[in-house]
C-alpha cells in the first residue's frame, strides 16, 4: 500500500512538473510568434461597420472571414486612403511639366493723373495749347488666352520621378496592409477557434466531475465511504464549473474581438464553421519561404521604393543649380467694343539661371541626401528582419510540434490515470484525493494541448505572412496534410 502511494504521488508530481514546462513553452511560443509576424495594433483591430446585426448566428468560415476583414478592417481601408493621397500628390507633381492654359476679360474704364506719375507739362502761353494734366475717362476691354509651359526643368522633372516612386511606394504598401489583415484575421479566428476547444474542454471535466461525485455521494449514502470523500469531489465539481464559467466568458470575448476586425456589429451572434486541426506543415520548406520572402514581401519593395524616391528626390535638389527654359504665349483681342476691337498677340521666351541663393541649394542637398543614406539604412534593415522573420516563424512552427506531441502524450497518459484513479476509488481501495488530482491533471492537460494546437496553427500563420504570400497561401498551409 505504501508504495502504491508513492507511484500515484510520483506519477502526479512527475505530470505536474511537465504540465509546468509545456505551459511555460507554450506561452513563450505564442509570444514569439506574435512577435515574430510583428502583429499589428491600432488601425488594424478596428474595422468599419458593415451593418447592423443579423436576427441569427452567423455562419462564418475563414474564408468569409478574410473576405470580410479586406473589405473592412480599418487598416486596409486606411492604406487605400493614403494610395489616394499619394496619386494626387503625384499629379500635383507632374502639373508644373504640364502646359498651363488660361483666359481671361477685361473690361476696363480708366481715369489718369498724369502729375502723379511725374508728368508735368508747362508750355508758353504762345504754343496757343496746353496738356492736361489728366487723361480720361476711358474705356476698353481685352480678351485673351495664355498658354505657359516648361522647355527645361531639371528640378521639376526629377521632383515628378520622385513622387512617383512614392506613389509605387504606397501602391506596395496597400498589399502589405492586405497581407497583415489576412495576419491578423486568421489570429484572431484560431484565438476563437481555441477559446470554443477550451470551452468543450471545460464541459467534459464538468461531466466528469459531476459523475465522479455523484459517485461519491452514493458511496456515502450507503456508509461505505467518508464525507470528507463527498465534499471533496462536490468542491472539484464547483471548480470545473467556475473554469466553464470562465472559458465560456473569454469565448465572447474573442467572437467580439474577431467581429471587431471584420466589420460585424460586436452583438452579432457567430457559428465558426473551421476547425483546422492539426496537420504538420510539408508543403513549404525553410528556403522556399524564405526566396517568396524576399521576392514578393510588398513592404520590402515598398522600402525599395523609397530609396528610389529618395535619390531623385536627391537629384532633384542638385538640380536647382541647373538653368530652366520657359515659354508663354497669348492672343486676344483689344478695342473699345467687339466691333472695333483688334487681335493683338506675344510670344516669350525666357532662360534663367540661378547664380546666387544664399546657400540654399547646398543645404536642400545635404537634407536630401541623409533621408536618402536614411532610406538605404531602413532598406537594408529591413530585408535582414524578412528573412529573421521566416527563420523565427519556422523555429517557433518547429517548437510547437513537438509541444503539440508532448501534449498528446501528456493527454492519453492523464486519461489513462484518471480512469485507473476512478476504478480504486469504486473498488474501495482509494480515496477522492487520488481522484481530484489525476482530475486536475486531465484538465491541464487538456488546456496544454489546445495552447499548443492553438501555437502550431499560429505558427503557420506567422510563416505565411513571413513570406509575404499571406493572401495567398494561408488557407492551404493551414489545411495542409
Amino acid at each position: 500500500m505504501r508504495y502504491r502511494w508513492f507511484r500515484v504521488l510520483l506519477v502526479v508530481f512527475s505530470l505536474f512538473f511537465i504540465r509546468t514546462s509545456v505551459r511555460a513553452q507554450t506561452g513563450t511560443l505564442a509570444v514569439t510568434t506574435q512577435n515574430s509576424a510583428a502583429q499589428p495594433q491600432g488601425a488594424f483591430q478596428g474595422s468599419v461597420s458593415s451593418g447592423p446585426p443579423s436576427s441569427g448566428p452567423l455562419s462564418l468560415s475563414l474564408d468569409e472571414a478574410l473576405k470580410r476583414g479586406l473589405r473592412y478592417n480599418l487598416g486596409a481601408i486606411d492604406s487605400q486612403q493614403g494610395l489616394r493621397q499619394a496619386h494626387g500628390a503625384d499629379i500635383v507633381a507632374l502639373s508644373p511639366l504640364m502646359p498651363n492654359l488660361s483666359g481671361y476679360l477685361h473690361e476696363i474704364d480708366q481715369q489718369i493723373d498724369l502729375a502723379a506719375f511725374g508728368f508735368k507739362f508747362k508750355l508758353p502761353p504762345s504754343a496757343g495749347f496746353s496738356i492736361p494734366t489728366i487723361v480720361g475717362p476711358f474705356n476698353y476691354f481685352d480678351l485673351r488666352g495664355s498658354l505657359t509651359q516648361k522647355l527645361a526643368d531639371v528640378q521639376a522633372l526629377r521632383t515628378f520621378q520622385s513622387s512617383r516612386q512614392e506613389r509605387q511606394a504606397a501602391e506596395f504598401s496597400v498589399q502589405d496592409a492586405r497581407e497583415v489583415v489576412v495576419y491578423v484575421v486568421t489570429a484572431g479566428y484560431l484565438q476563437v477557434i481555441a477559446e470554443s476547444a477550451r470551452v468543450d474542454s471545460a464541459k467534459v471535466q464538468v461531466e466528469s466531475a459531476q459523475a465522479i461525485y455523484q459517485q461519491a455521494l452514493d458511496r456515502f449514502t450507503s456508509g461505505v465511504s467518508a464525507r470528507i470523500d463527498m465534499t471533496r469531489s462536490q468542491v472539484e465539481l464547483q471548480t470545473q464549473q467556475q473554469r466553464l464559467t470562465s472559458e465560456q466568458a473569454a469565448f465572447a470575448k474573442q467572437k467580439i474581438a474577431l467581429a471587431r476586425l471584420i466589420g460585424l456589429s460586436p452583438g452579432q451572434e457567430i457559428n465558426l464553421t473551421d476547425t483546422l486541426p492539426y496537420a504538420p506543415l510539408e508543403s513549404l520548406t525553410l528556403e522556399q519561404a524564405i526566396d517568396l520572402a524576399s521576392r514578393n514581401r510588398a513592404d520590402l519593395k515598398a522600402a525599395e521604393a523609397q530609396v528610389h524616391a529618395a535619390e531623385f528626390s536627391r537629384k532633384a535638389a542638385v538640380a536647382e543649380r541647373f538653368p530652366t527654359l520657359d515659354f508663354a504665349a497669348d492672343y486676344g483681342v483689344i478695342g473699345i467694343n467687339p466691333a472695333t476691337s483688334h487681335g493683338t498677340f506675344s510670344v516669350e521666351g525666357q532662360l534663367r539661371f540661378p547664380i546666387w541663393a544664399g546657400g540654399q541649394a547646398r543645404g536642400d542637398i545635404e537634407q536630401a541626401d541623409a533621408r536618402l543614406q536614411q532610406r538605404r539604412a531602413e532598406y537594408d534593415d529591413l530585408r535582414a528582419r524578412v528573412e529573421a522573420d521566416v527563420r523565427t516563424a519556422f523555429l517557433d512552427l518547429t517548437a510547437a510540434a513537438e509541444l503539440v506531441r508532448v501534449a498528446q502524450s501528456q493527454r492519453a497518459l492523464a486519461q489513462d490515470e484518471l480512469q485507473q484513479a476512478r476504478d480504486r476509488f469504486a473498488s474501495g481501495v482509494a480515496d477522492t484525493v487520488e481522484v481530484v488530482q489525476a482530475q486536475e491533471v486531465v484538465s491541464s492537460s487538456e488546456q496544454e494541448y489546445i495552447a499548443s494546437l492553438n501555437a502550431h496553427n499560429l505558427a503557420k500563420a506567422s510563416i505565411a505572412r513571413a513570406a509575404g504570400q499571406a493572401e495567398k497561401i494561408m488557407r492551404d498551409l493551414l489545411r495542409s496534410r
